[in-house]
């Protein structure tokens, strides 16, 4: 399986009834300051460079962002920080993420979301989690690259746990979650936490600006040694 045929089985999937009726129901009839865009409508593939040593795990698409742009993580508030960050850090080669055609090019990291269609009230539920995890499992086994992975929240730690738990006897308790939590996965990858860069989690100061950009440079410093 190659990322590109990956890709359109993502991009041609329908399997969750209830996100597919959101993700076209939000689509169809859009934000008022979006209303002469095309909404993608569709799930989202992840992106970046396919040789990167840092894999990037987000939770899913945002409704008027990834859902809008065909690009998670672009043209919504959580990217504008996290892009900011990203360009701060070293991982980017501009702080700001709008659409597919903004130039923007990641350095040594890959981006992808462990559900791949925007779910309501951006909670998702544990069989739409399960019926997606297959080309999460398929886009880990193919970037062979991959030394750090990032977490972006509790339920994309998970995904990445739930990944070697197919694999190795471990047990989700003994890999705990916190803004940068470290921990040694069993194939000697590095499992890394951080807040989600979500509006909310801004807005109530749990995570900053700085918080970010100095997990990202500790990031970057450690896979500038390998």
């Amino acid at each position: 399986m190659t990322l590109s045929k990956l890709n359109k089985l993502i991009i041609d999937c329908r399997q969750c009834d209830r996100l597919v009726n959101f993700r076209e129901k939000i689509a169809s009839e859009k934000r008022r300051q979006y209303m002469n865009e095309d909404y993608w409508g569709k799930p989202i593939t992840g992106y970046g460079d396919k040789k990167a040593k840092l894999l990037m795990v987000g939770l899913a698409p945002a409704a008027h962002g990834g859902n809008r742009t065909g690009r998670v993580f672009t043209g919504d508030r959580s990217a504008d920080f996290l892009f900011k960050c990203l360009f701060e850090a070293g991982f980017c080669n501009q702080p700001i993420s709008i659409d597919k055609s903004d130039g923007l090019v990641l350095e040594n990291l890959y981006l992808t979301t462990a559900l791949k269609c925007v779910p309501p009230g951006d909670k998702p539920t544990s069989l739409e989690l399960k019926t997606c995890f297959k080309f999460f499992n398929q886009e880990i086994n193919i970037l062979k690259n991959t030394s750090t992975i990032l977490a972006l929240g509790k339920i994309a730690h998970d995904a990445c746990i739930n990944y070697y738990k197919q694999r190795y006897c471990i047990k989700n308790k003994d890999y705990i979650f916190s803004h940068g939590s470290r921990n040694k996965l069993p194939d000697n990858k590095i499992l890394i936490g951080s807040y989600h860069p979500s509006p909310r989690n801004v807005n109530t100061g749990r995570i900053n600006k700085y918080k970010m950009v100095n997990l990202l440079r500790k990031v970057k410093k450690d896979l500038d040694k390998k």
